[in-house]
């Protein structure tokens, strides 16, 4: 095989899964936007997610900002060197990650170091498999760390929230899909995909699950129980009202795939392997003598091109206009209190970028910056540096909140933070301490990470950079940085109301239905 080639090739694929949604994932976005009700905060995010897919297309840039874990599904025939093909993977995604492409993710999990290249042990993840077929088929799947964190698995029998007992049986199984959406609420980049293995053990359970999102969305299980299964939860889920970014809405759930293998009679685990509406999923066919691209998968049907007129109507429809809060650090107190759960916010000025690593040391140290009055983000920027030194953004949209839980409210009181913007929103110890010191949560579209970088106009500074480009703290010059808050200052969180009113929804679905 012209294996200089086959790395090409693997390159193309790397840079397309990260910057183009594949068409059946589009359709479902579409959609979507048809179910959703105008001039509702959902309704504004999905018009955000359609225009920054658009973006993405014309920039050849980054759809999410975390470009995720890359993993890989290789089909060869018998005879093609494996070993080779390793090599030039790693190759290809060294050279993706240094062209921005990829966003550096790869750390060591003892020291914390970030290799910079997006490789270490264990990474990129390649399953290999021999068939006997004549051409190589590799599939990609870029699984950011949102919402890979909401992936989740039960051992039935056992007991849910909302739900009850869950048996051995295939009503068991429906309880387990239903509790796996619920459980996400907006902190997965909802509305999303899942995937489900059922059976197995702990390890192979999840890789099972993993390949239902390999699936094409439009496709049908052969499996009628499965299928009607399958059918059943895109029906109900999207009857919880979680909506896009879990914001509340009409959909929640844009597809869900479920596998069977058999098991021990002592175990029964449901495995979810959950997946963010930027759902980079994409495949080629390549000829094992020359290397060559022969064709691409999941690129049946209908391409929605959310460039075109009748879309940008669509969004200006639903988009608030004169209404937006305009804020602009330093932010006194005085204005914070003014804000309440539901007011749509326009950023202009400076913000800074803090992650896991950042809120760590910032308990234990001085920060390098004055925050009083400053607004941090819970952001992990792709960033490139060019010729003269000058860094710019890639991708920027924002990284789940929840994480920073056990630091956020006493950092905010510690150096005078008065906002902070993430997504997914934070717990009772960030809003009892947004009560007290006066402080509010501002919740970004998830995964819309080329509208939000176009919102940054300059890069005026870096600390902390030995924790690695995503980890330091980046300073950042704002112009139209649109969020919505949803945590404010008088003990109000939209993100307790919605998973209050899902719950009561969930039970709904308590009795047994297969």
């Amino acid at each position: 095989m012209n294996i200089e080639k086959f790395q090409e090739s693997m390159y193309k694929l790397i840079v397309e899964t990260s910057t183009n949604l594949p068409k059946d994932v589009r359709r479902a976005i579409q959609k979507a936007k048809e179910r959703e009700n105008a001039g509702t905060r959902s309704a504004m995010s999905l018009a955000t997610i359609t225009q920054n897919i658009t973006m993405a297309d014309e920039n050849v840039s980054p759809i999410c900002q975390d470009t995720g874990l890359p993993t890989f599904k290789i089909k060869t025939p018998v005879g093609v060197n494996q070993l080779q093909i390793k090599e030039a993977i790693k190759n290809a995604i060294a050279q993706a990650t240094k062209d921005g492409k990829l966003r550096p993710n790869s750390v060591d999990s003892l020291t914390g170091d970030n290799s910079g290249d997006n490789l270490g042990l264990g990474l990129p993840v390649m399953k290999f498999e021999q068939w006997e077929k004549d051409y190589i088929d590799v599939r990609l799947i870029l699984k950011g760390g949102g919402c890979e964190n909401k992936n989740i698995q039960y051992s039935l029998p056992c007991e849910l929230e909302g739900l009850g007992r869950a048996g051995r049986d295939l009503d068991g199984i429906r309880k387990c899909i239903l509790h796996s959406v619920y459980q996400a609420q907006g902190q997965g980049c909802s509305a999303g995909f899942i995937g489900v293995g059922i059976g197995g053990d702990r390890s192979s359970g999840y890789e099972l699950a993993k390949e239902q999102l390999f699936r094409s969305n439009d496709d049908v299980n052969p499996n009628e129980d499965l299928r009607k299964l399958e059918e059943y939860i895109m029906e109900n889920a999207n009857k919880l009202g979680i909506g896009t970014m879990g914001f509340g809405g009409e959909t929640t759930l844009l597809g869900c795939k479920i596998g069977v293998m058999h098991r021990i009679p002592a175990s029964f685990f449901v495995s979810v392997a959950y997946n963010c509406w930027a759902f980079r999923r994409l495949g080629v066919k390549v000829n094992p003598e020359t290397g060559e691209i022969q064709e691409w998968l999941y690129q049946e049907g209908e391409k929605i091109n959310f460039a075109s007129e009748a879309e940008q109507e669509i969004a200006a429809a639903v988009e608030p206009s004169g209404d937006e809060i305009i804020l602009e650090a330093p932010l006194t107190e005085e204005k914070i209190r003014s804000l309440k759960v539901g007011d749509v916010v326009k950023i202009n000025g400076m913000i800074y970028t803090g992650r896991d690593a950042i809120h760590k040391y910032l308990t234990d140290h001085d920060s390098p910056v004055d925050l009083n009055g400053q607004i941090i983000y819970h952001c992990g920027p792709v960033m490139l540096k060019d010729e003269e030194g000058n860094w710019h953004v890639k991708a920027a949209g924002p990284t789940t909140s929840i994480r920073e839980e056990p630091y956020q409210g006493e950092i905010m009181k510690k150096f005078g933070i008065r906002a902070v913007i993430g997504k997914g929103g934070m717990g009772p110890k960030t809003l009892a301490a947004l009560q007290e010191h006066g402080g509010v949560y501002l919740n970004a579209i998830g995964g819309a990470a080329q509208y939000y970088a176009d919102c940054i106009k300059s890069v005026e500074g870096v600390d902390l950079m030995q924790f690695g480009i995503p980890e330091a703290m980046w300073h950042l010059k704002v112009e139209g940085f649109k969020a919505v808050v949803t945590m404010d200052s008088h003990g109000n969180s939209l993100h307790k109301d919605i998973e209050k009113s899902s719950l009561e929804k969930l039970e709904q679905f308590k009795e047994k239905v297969f």
